[in-house]
């Protein structure tokens, strides 16, 4: 049996993961600045939360999945059988699965900006490693039945589209708080 599993152990790891995350922030600001320090630790902030949402039980644990009911392989139907949303939002589950995905491509943007001219490769390839990541998550979710969780490749297409709409914000973004300077409050 899965030993835990629901919404309370979701945001109660969000919220360690939060005073980690900010705990980590306060001890690189010394050496980055304020800016670069909190993008960064909020991008690993976001990564984690995407971990717990996905992969953590949304109704509790569910104990055994029967061999009979366990998925053997990914859906390949794009569009397929995606319930209308998640009960602590409203919209359909597809929109949620992109929009998780935005902040950690825009997060993404302000950790590469650092380095402005290896962010035109860093920022590629940090895309395309959440592009990894949600599909790690989603071979995850199949390997793991007893999580309760389906593999579905519309899924990936979703977080795919959600990181790269973030990465594509993130550049804006970038411009205005440029996260490669140190301000002279920080120094």
């Amino acid at each position: 049996m899965f030993p835990f599993g629901g919404v309370e152990v979701m945001l109660l790891g969000a919220l360690v993961a939060a005073v980690v995350c900010a705990v980590g922030a306060v001890l690189v600001r010394r050496r980055t600045g304020w800016s670069w320090a909190i993008s960064l630790w909020l991008l690993v902030w976001s990564v984690v939360v995407i971990g717990l949402v996905t992969l953590i039980p949304a109704n509790g644990a569910p104990g055994i999945v029967p061999v009979e009911g366990r998925l053997e392989e990914c859906s390949w139907d794009i569009g397929g059988p995606a319930p209308d949303g998640f009960w602590i939002f409203s919209g359909g589950q597809r929109l949620l699965n992109a929009v998780i995905f935005v902040p950690s491509g825009a997060l993404l943007v302000m950790v590469v900006a650092r380095w402005p001219r290896a962010a035109i490769v860093l920022a590629p390839l940090g895309l395309a490693a959440l592009v990894g990541y949600s599909v790690g998550i989603e071979f995850t979710q199949l390997a793991l039945a007893r999580i309760d969780r389906a593999c579905d490749v519309t899924d990936m297409i979703d977080n795919a589209t959600g990181a790269a709409v973030g990465t594509l914000l993130g550049v804006p973004l970038a411009f205005v708080l440029r996260p490669w300077k140190r301000s002279t409050v920080e120094r």
